[in-house]
């Protein structure tokens, strides 16, 4: 399998050439200046992860929708299931920038972290 992807590791955004096999899982990466484009390129075709971003419903007046985030780059497939899940989840003050508002999201490991303060 053959697929184009732009390196998104710096400005200089490379244009990667992957030749990806899955049976054998081997990534050949040509067009990268650099060898985070070959590790970024792999990671893509194998694993691809991102960072998630979203708002969660609070019971404070004054701040009824408090922005989150995972903690680390989240798989993928699962994004759908985790913005479903938090679209449905209320938390209640007080929580610092950073508190954790889901830990261990979709048995993942991965934390779901408040970007805001919520007063309460």
């Amino acid at each position: 399998m053959i697929k184009n992807l732009i390196c998104i590791n710096c400005p200089r955004g490379c244009h990667l050439t992957v030749d990806y096999s899955p049976e054998t899982g081997a990534c050949t990466v040509t067009g990268n200046h650099c060898p985070r484009g070959v590790s970024y390129a792999t990671q893509e075709m194998t694993d691809p992860r991102r960072t998630v971003t979203a708002v969660v419903r609070t019971t404070s007046a004054a701040l009824p929708l408090l922005p989150v985030r995972t903690a680390k780059e989240f798989p993928k497939p699962l994004i759908p299931k985790l913005l479903n899940y938090l679209y449905t989840l209320t938390v209640q003050p007080p929580l610092a920038m950073g508190d954790v508002v889901l830990p261990n999201a979709m048995d993942t490991g991965i934390d779901v972290i408040a970007t805001e303060p919520l007063e309460g």
